[in-house]
């Protein structure tokens, strides 16, 4: 009976955690979200991607509205200026903040520069998770 009872308090305590601080797993479940969302990327699974994105969508200074006008735009996001799908393969997320990520690709036509990766899909805990939230190209 006494397990019981400290089983309970620590699940109360981890609880409150959570309602204290919603943002104490934050960094810790990127890379689960990261994993899915580079799966359904690279198998150009665009409905599972939308599902993963927030709109209205920055990209280079305009935003893409909703999930029909990303659908539709979807080649142009993920192989306009860089191949997305090559990229996300070996890219490596960067933390930028407890709340936001981004992952750097190199221009299409030089797949193999990482030391210049200008192509930023930048992604944003939202109240309803980790979301592609942005795309830039930090050269312009």
């Amino acid at each position: 009976m006494r397990l019981f009872a400290g089983s309970a308090q620590t699940l109360l305590a981890s609880f409150l955690i959570l309602l204290l601080f919603p943002n104490a797993f934050a960094a810790t479940d990127f890379p689960t979200f990261w994993e899915k969302f580079k799966s359904a990327a690279i198998a150009g699974d665009k409905v599972a991607v939308a599902e993963m994105t927030e709109f209205p969508l920055s990209m280079y200074g305009s935003k893409l509205k909703n999930r029909a006008e990303f659908l539709r735009r979807y080649g142009e996001i993920f192989k306009g200026e860089a191949n997305a799908t090559q990229c996300f393969a070996r890219a490596k997320p960067q933390q930028e903040s407890a709340r936001s990520y981004d992952v750097y690709c190199p221009f299409k036509a030089t797949p193999n520069d990482w030391e210049n990766a200008p192509i930023r899909f930048i992604f944003e805990r939202t109240t309803s998770g980790w979301q592609l939230a942005g795309l830039a190209n930090t050269h312009e």
